[in-house]
């Protein structure tokens, strides 16, 4: 019989170094100047998906530093005057959304992570910010059949509807619309896997089970979920050198350490994968020098896979017991929010 060799970087050929924390938080504030520059590239490439790459970046941060300390190191007052810079209160079809960048269309993906920045600022009570419009906005992109769009132009996807009750759930708007029908749509996406797609009978994706099991949770309805079922396929994407990936056959990525990793605790069963393994995979996709984690070992970093790197090493317990790491925050595994500032908000740590 012909043997399977799994891609190289998948395999553990050493141990693991230890957490490069202050290479990371200098690594994530050293990034808006970099955005910034005339003629940057790393500017030019995130350009379309700005605000949710500075969300990567404050979440990041906010995970290994007081809110002080985020606040200072990031000039959070002027992130928030940009967010509002994004923010439409005038055009007839998409009032009260956030686009991804000034000048952009609004967007679900950008109004969630726009609200998830003005949650970890303390500006959700900012007289420029008008919740009722954000609401009518996320009301007006719900169809019929309980899925939502997540523009004007259309597009339908298991991903807005986590974003939609997401940003509902913060404001304290989940009455705004029909959750049950919003769960059932989520359900009619679970295959026979256990697993969840984009649309009905689209394949299981370890990203998309992540918006779909949020959803059903912040929906009160993970009774749609067959954890034991679904948690067994989630296992099954961890790759023998420890790292986890999204779909059978793929090669592993640092950030299925959140996608998977939060649904197993939302779920409660964590235990599940080799929690000792998956931290010493994400340990070796760190850069030692110029800081931040790559999708996996010896790729260029970049700050959405630092953020859900550092968000996965917390959910597995990573830095329990090292004093360097006693005033990390915690991750909520619903609302990928620190702890705190969900407690702050009113909202439930657990479904």
């Amino acid at each position: 019989m012909a043997s399977f060799a799994l891609p190289s970087d998948e395999i553990v050929k050493e141990s693991a170094p230890s957490f490069y924390a202050p290479l990371h938080a200098s690594y994530i504030q050293k990034l808006s100047s970099k955005l910034s520059k005339p003629g940057s590239y790393e500017g030019a490439v995130t350009s379309h998906l700005r605000m949710s790459g500075v969300y990567w970046a404050v979440a990041g941060l906010s995970l290994m530093k007081k809110k002080e300390e985020v606040d200072d190191m990031m000039r959070m007052s002027s992130i928030v005057e940009w967010v509002f810079q994004c923010y439409d209160t005038t055009s007839t079809s998409s009032a009260g959304g956030f686009s991804g960048n000034v000048g952009h269309d609004p967007h679900l993906l950008y109004t969630l992570s726009a609200v998830q920045l003005l949650a970890m600022a303390g500006r959700l009570d900012d007289p420029r910010f008008r919740p009722e419009k954000t609401v009518e906005f996320i009301k007006g992109l719900m169809l019929e059949d309980g899925s939502f769009k997540g523009d004007k132009w259309g597009e339908v996807d298991t991903r807005f509807s986590y974003c939609a009750l997401s940003t509902l759930a913060i404001l304290k708007r989940l009455d705004a619309v029909d959750t049950d029908r919003a769960a059932a749509f989520v359900a009619e996406c679970k295959n026979f896997d256990g697993g969840f797609g984009c649309l009905p009978g689209a394949e299981s994706h370890a990203g998309q089970i992540f918006c779909c099991v949020g959803a059903l949770a912040i929906a009160g309805r993970l009774d749609l979920v067959d954890a034991d079922l679904l948690c067994w396929w989630l296992a099954e994407r961890q790759t023998s050198g420890g790292g986890l990936n999204g779909r059978p056959e793929k090669q592993a990525d640092v950030c299925y350490s959140w996608w998977i990793l939060s649904c197993l605790s939302i779920l409660g069963r964590v235990d599940w994968i080799n929690k000792d393994k998956l931290s010493a995979f994400i340990l070796r996709c760190q850069d030692p020098e110029g800081g931040g984690i790559a999708d996996r070992p010896d790729n260029v970093a970049d700050v959405f896979h630092t953020f859900f790197g550092i968000a996965g090493l917390l959910l597995i317990g990573h830095f329990e017991g090292d004093e360097a790491a006693s005033e990390y925050r915690h991750i909520d595994p619903v609302y990928a929010l620190p702890v705190d500032v969900v407690e702050k908000l009113g909202l439930s740590r657990r479904p």
